[in-house]
Formats: C-alpha cells, structure tokens, sequence
C-alpha cells in the first residue's frame, strides 16, 4: 500500500503518520529525515543540498525528488510506504507519478483557526526538549518536568503561524484537484480527537 498523508501544519500529520506506520507496517517516509540522513551520510545529493541550504535557499524540487525516488527505491519500501511532506507541489507530484504512484491520499482537513490555536498554544522547553500546550498548562511559565522557563518557538509565533498556513493552501489546493480526479484522494475530519481520527483513517484503509 502505497500512502501520502497531506496536512497543513499543526493538524497532527505527525501523530497520524506514527498510528498509520504501526499498524500498517509501513515505512514514515518523511522529507526532512531524508534531508538530514543524506547530509549525515555525506552522500553526493546530501553534499548538494547542505551546500543549498547553507546558502539559504530552498531544495529545488528535481533534487527533493531524486532523493525521494532514492530513498523509495530502498528494502523497506518494496511493500509500501507513507509519504509524509511530499509532494508538496504539482511537478513533485507528477515526477512521483513516474515512478512509484500512491494508491490512496489522505487528506487531514483542519479548520484553519483551530490549527492556529494548537500551534500558538505550545511551549517548549528548551533543556529538556518536552512540549506542552496552554490549554493544558494556563498560565505555568516553568517546565514541570524540569524546571526551565518554558519558550515560544519561533515556528510558533501567530505571524509565523499565519504565513506558513498561506503557503500551505497555496502549495496544497492544486494537489487536492490532482488527486481528486484520480479519484484517489480521501477527506478526513482532523477537527475530532486524535482517537476519532485514527478510527476514520483506519475505516478507509481497511
């Protein structure tokens, strides 16, 4: 089985993916652990895009895809993988499509402010590397586990929040209409419990 779960950020893509992966058995084929993993191995591609990314620039996208297409070709992905932060436009997704097209895309449709909500809500701690959200902590600026001051990651900021949303729509709505009409794309409700979702998704797959 081959899957890619679409998500904008915050709409718990990460968790669903880890569900999905278990009990499925399916490699989390992620693009930044690829970035990271080709850098760490020094790789030639990892070679190029460190030297990318070191000068600020983005991935361009035939190398993002050279690297998935390496990383698909490998043992644990003969059966089947999920995609998880890729394709992110519609050349990936047409470039994918010459060697190794999904099966079903699972779409994790969130309402836009309560995405917001979730990320501008979390602290981090910056020792111990936990997270937490004020709708579970209020008001507690210190770590419970540790007691360091609790941060706002950069990432989380509304404005950040905010413009990664918008690239996002932007990136996503013409790969929605792609696989909408290879009658391959799947709706779920992210606005429900971890739980809940889960129970769809798995309602889907079978």
């Amino acid at each position: 089985m081959k899957l890619i779960l679409l998500g904008a950020p915050g709409s718990g893509k990460g968790t669903q993916a880890a569900y999905i992966s278990e009990k499925y058995n399916l490699p989390h084929v992620s693009t930044g652990d690829i970035f990271r993993q080709n850098i760490k191995d020094q790789t030639p591609l990892g070679v190029k895009v460190k030297q990318i990314m070191d000068s600020g620039n983005f991935c361009p996208d035939d190398v993002t895809v050279q690297l998935v297409e390496d990383r698909l070709q490998q043992s644990d992905c003969k059966n089947g993988y999920l995609l998880d932060g890729f394709p992110r436009n519609l050349f990936q997704a047409r470039e994918l499509d010459k060697f190794s097209a999904p099966d079903v895309v699972i779409e994790l449709d969130v309402d836009l402010s309560k995405i917001e909500h979730r990320i501008t809500g979390r602290r981090s701690c910056p020792k111990c590397g936990n997270s937490f959200h004020v709708d579970f902590i209020g008001d507690i600026k210190i770590c419970p586990d540790c007691g360091e001051t609790l941060i706002i990651r950069k990432d989380d900021t509304p404005e950040t929040v905010k413009e990664r949303l918008s690239i996002y729509s932007k990136q996503t709505a013409p790969l929605i209409d792609y696989y909408k009409q290879q009658n391959k794309l799947v709706v779920i409700d992210g606005n429900n419990p971890v739980d809940e979702v889960f129970k769809q998704i798995v309602k889907v797959l079978g």
